[in-house]
C-alpha cells in the first residue's frame, strides 16, 4: 500500500531531487574521528561488545573516539565490566554494507552488539522489504557467526529534525525514516535477542555537529547513557 505522504510528494519530486543534489554538492563533510577502533577497558566480569554501522556509529561529529558513541559507551560500562570492545563502522554504510563487512570479519565471540544503521538506507531509497530482509540477515549473522546474545538496534533517527536538511526534503526523508524504523520495531518482536531502541534524542539543534547532520559529543553522551542503561538492566 502506498502511504499518503508518498502520494503527496509526487508533485514535489523535481524540488526534492534538486534539493538533494544541492545538498550533496554543498554539504560539509566531516571526517571520522581519530582513535582506537578496538580495545579493553575496566575490570570485573568480561563483556564482549561489538558496535557496527554507519557514520554515527563511527563517531562523525566528534574529534576523537573518546568523545564519540563507542568511547562514551565504554566509559560508562567500564566501572562494572572488563569491556572487550570492537568498532566496525564506516561513513556511508547501509545495512547491506555492514552485512558484507561483518561477513568478512573472522569469527569471534561477542556478548552484545550495538547497531546504528538506517539513515543511508533512507537516502539511498532502499525499499522497506529489502531493508527488513537485510536486517534479518544481519541478526542471523551476529547470532550464528559471532554468538551474540543481545542485539541492540538503535532506531532510525528522526531525519525531519536534521538542521542541514531543507524543507520539504526533511519532511520526505523523515517519513521514510519512520517507515524503516517501524520495520525495526516489528522485527524486535520476531527475532530472539533483537531489541529495538527508539532514537529518542531531543530534537535540539544544539545537539547537532557543525554539519547539521551528525550528533555532536553532547548528543553522543546522551545516546551512550541510553545504551549503557539497556546493557546494565536488560
Amino acid at each position: 500500500m502506498i502511504a499518503a505522504d508518498q502520494i503527496l510528494r509526487l508533485p514535489l519530486l523535481p524540488l526534492l531531487i534538486a534539493q538533494g543534489l544541492h545538498l550533496r554538492r554543498r554539504a560539509l563533510r566531516l571526517p571520522e574521528p581519530e582513535g582506537a577502533r578496538q580495545g579493553t577497558a575496566g575490570s570485573g566480569a568480561p563483556l564482549r561488545l561489538l558496535i557496527a554501522g554507519d557514520s554515527s556509529a563511527a563517531g562523525v561529529g566528534a574529534a576523537h573516539q573518546e568523545q564519540a558513541l563507542t568511547g562514551q559507551l565504554v566509559q560508562r560500562l567500564a566501572p562494572r565490566w572488563q569491556v572487550h570492545w570492537r568498532l566496525e563502522a564506516t561513513t556511508g554504510h547501509r545495512t547491506a554494507d555492514t552485512l558484507q563487512r561483518l561477513m568478512a570479519l573472522p569469527a569471534q565471540p561477542f556478548d552484545v552488539a550495538v547497531l546504528a544503521l538506517g539513515v543511508n538506507d533512507v537516502t539511498g531509497a532502499v525499499p522497506q522489504g529489502q531493508f527488513e530482509r537485510q536486517q534479518r540477515d544481519l541478526a542471523r549473522l551476529l547470532t550464528d557467526r559471532f554468538g551474540v546474545q543481545r542485539i541492540l538496534v538503535c532506531g532510525v533517527p528522526q531525519m525531519e529534525y536534521f538542521p542541514a536538511l531543507p524543507q520539504p526534503l526533511a519532511w520526505a526523508l523523515g517519513c521514510q525514516a519512520r517507515r524503516l524504523d517501524c520495520r525495526l520495531a516489528d522485527l524486535s518482536g520476531q527475532i530472539d535477542g533483537f531489541h529495538h531502541l527508539p532514537f529518542e534524542l531531543p530534537s535540539d539543534p544544539a545537539l547537532a555537529a557543525e554539519d547539521g547532520y551528525h550528533p555532536n559529543p553532547r548528543a553522543y553522551a546522551l545516546w551512550a547513557d541510553r545504551l549503557a542503561k539497556e546493557i546494565e538492566n536488560p
